[in-house]
């Protein structure tokens, strides 16, 4: 009895054996046969030109400022703040920490009603000084402040920046 199912499955065995997946094999054995891999050759090293910068050539020297700078300590501008003046109670923080969370309408004068970071609350109108960049007030509406501040660049030179808070609903 255990000859004759030996001798069955061995027939089975040998039927699944036969050529059936032949096409198959021959496809994966010569799929990467054309796959051949192209790689550029490096790019050509050119030599190092050296380059003078000097009055004969009229170019900027990256490496000196552009603009003239002022021998004075500190650029001595028409837009210079005035640092003589007293400070304003909202001059001690920065206006990216102010928030404007109200608007006052009284005397023909709008007022912006500004929130500071010790949480007390200020009112301002045009002509205030605000923030930590010698900002002045130039306008209120019932929307938001609009400032003029006085910021240094690297030259020591002021320049106007125009900023603004807007009411916070």
């Amino acid at each position: 009895m255990r000859l004759i199912y030996f001798a069955l499955a061995s027939i089975l065995l040998a039927g699944c054996g036969g050529e059936e997946f032949q096409d198959l094999r021959d496809f994966v054995k010569n799929s990467g046969a054309d796959m051949r891999g192209k790689i550029e050759p490096p790019p050509e090293v050119m030599p190092y030109e050296y380059f003078a910068y000097n009055n004969e050539t009229n170019l900027p020297d990256p490496f000196k400022p552009r603009k003239p700078v002022s021998h004075s300590g500190g650029g001595t501008g028409i837009n210079q703040p005035d640092f003589d003046r007293p400070k304003e109670a909202l001059e001690e923080f920065p206006l990216e920490s102010l928030k404007m969370v109200g608007y006052l309408y009284m005397n023909k004068v709008g007022y912006a009603v500004i929130r500071a970071t010790d949480s007390k609350l200020y009112r301002v109108k045009a002509g205030n000084h605000i923030g930590t960049n010698f900002g002045l007030i130039e306008e209120v509406t019932d929307t938001e402040v609009k400032v003029k501040e006085m910021v240094q660049d690297s030259a020591g030179d002021w320049t106007e920046r125009m900023s603004s808070l807007q009411l916070i609903e």
